[in-house]
C-alpha cells in the first residue's frame, strides 16, 4: 500500500536495478545459425541478412573458433549445395561425403567441445524445395520420415552432437531416435522444431539456402502450409511439443520467436525438456533494416528482444545476433 510501498525504490540506479533483475542472458544462451556453401575461400553475403554469410567449410571453421572465444557454445547447421545434386528424394543429405556431413567433421576436428546441432530437412536437397518426398503433389509423411532418419544417422556418424529435424512430419522424432539407438548413437540428442509455423518471417533464410518452393511443371504444394503449423493455433503446438517429448527429443523448439512469445511460455509450463526459440531471418532482417533507416537503436532493440524471449521461457536461443549480443554483454 503507497508509501508504505514504493516500487520505484527498487528502480533508483543501475546498481539496484541489476541487483534485483529477474532476468539475465548470456553469450550460453545462445546458438549461432550458419550457413555453408561449397567450394573453397568462399564468402558471400547473403542480400537480405547484413553480415550473414554463405560460406565454405575453411570460412565456417574459422568463424566457429571465434564464436567459442566470445563464450558461444553452440551451432546450427545449414548447407546450400549444387542444384546437379537435388532430387526428390534427397538422397544426398545422407551422403556420407556430403557438405553436411564435411562441415560436421571439419567443426569437431577445429574445436571439439562447440556443440553442433545440424538441420535436418530435405528442403536444400530437394528439386522442390520443400521438406518432404512429393508424390502426386502430395508430401509423403512416412517416406519422409524414412529419409529423415537416414540423415540424422548420418550427422550422427560424422560427430553431430545433436540432430535438429525442423521438417514437422508425423512421427519422425521416435523414427530417429529408434535409428540413432539401433545405430550405437545413444547419446546424440534430438532437437525437435515442435512448434515451426508457416510464417512470413522466413523470407531471408530461404534466400540463403535457395530452399523456397519451386515453380515447376509438377504440381506441388505451393506453400508449406500442409506440414508447418497454422500461426493461429495454440493447442496444436502444446499437443506437438508433448508428443515430441513421448517420442525421444531432448529439447523442444518454437519458432518464429517474438511473435511466438505465448507459445513459448505455454510448452516452457507443460515440458519437462530445455525449450529452444528462433529468432529467425526476417526478425533479424527487419531489426537490420530499421537501424540502417536510423529508426532503432540496435543494439538496445538486439538485447531487449533476446532478453524477452529469454524471460518467456527460452532456455536457448537461435539468433544471427549472437556474436553482437556477446559482444555488447562483454
Amino acid at each position: 500500500m503507497y508509501p508504505l510501498n514504493r516500487n520505484r525504490r527498487l528502480r533508483t540506479n543501475e546498481a539496484i536495478r541489476s541487483l534485483v533483475r529477474e532476468t539475465n542472458i548470456s553469450p550460453q544462451d545462445f546458438m549461432f545459425p550458419m550457413f555453408i556453401t561449397e567450394g573453397k575461400g568462399v564468402k558471400t553475403e547473403v542480400p537480405s541478412m547484413p553480415g550473414i554469410y554463405r560460406q565454405s567449410i575453411d570460412g565456417t571453421v574459422k568463424e566457429v573458433k571465434e564464436l567459442w572465444s566470445l563464450g558461444i557454445k553452440a551451432v546450427n547447421l545449414y548447407v546450400k549445395i549444387s542444384d546437379h545434386l537435388k532430387d526428390n528424394t534427397g538422397k544426398e543429405a545422407w551422403n556420407k561425403d556430403g557438405l553436411m556431413q564435411q562441415a560436421i567433421k571439419a567443426i569437431k576436428d577445429a574445436v571439439p567441445e562447440m556443440v553442433v546441432m545440424p538441420d535436418v530437412a530435405l528442403d536444400p536437397y530437394s528439386i522442390y524445395g520443400h521438406d518432404g518426398i512429393i508424390e502426386n503433389g502430395e508430401i509423403l509423411n512416412d517416406p519422409t520420415v524414412d529419409a529423415l532418419t537416414k540423415m540424422s544417422i548420418s550427422h550422427a556418424r560424422a560427430g553431430a552432437d545433436f540432430v535438429a529435424p525442423s521438417d514437422m512430419m508425423d512421427g519422425r522424432i521416435l523414427a530417429i531416435r529408434n535409428g540413432l539407438e539401433e545405430n550405437g548413437f545413444h547419446n546424440v540428442g534430438i532437437m525437435s522444431y515442435s512448434a515451426k509455423y508457416a510464417s512470413a518471417f522466413y523470407g531471408p533464410f530461404r534466400d540463403a539456402l535457395d530452399s523456397a518452393p519451386k515453380d515447376t511443371r509438377v504440381k506441388i504444394p505451393k506453400d508449406k502450409k500442409t506440414y508447418q503449423m497454422d500461426f493461429s493455433n495454440r493447442i496444436e503446438a502444446i499437443k506437438e511439443a508433448i508428443q515430441d517429448v513421448e517420442e525421444g527429443a531432448d529439447i523442444v523448439m518454437i519458432k518464429p520467436g517474438l511473435c511466438y512469445l505465448d507459445i513459448v511460455r505455454e510448452v516452457k509450463n507443460v515440458v519437462n525438456v530445455p525449450v529452444a526459440v528462433y529468432q529467425v531471418s526476417g526478425e533479424y532482417a527487419m531489426i537490420k533494416a530499421a537501424s540502417e533507416k536510423g529508426w532503432l537503436d540496435q543494439d538496445a532493440v538486439i538485447l531487449e528482444q533476446l532478453t524477452a524471449i529469454k524471460r518467456a521461457g527460452a532456455s536457448i536461443i537461435s539468433t544471427y545476433f549472437a556474436k553482437e549480443a556477446a559482444k555488447l554483454l562483454g
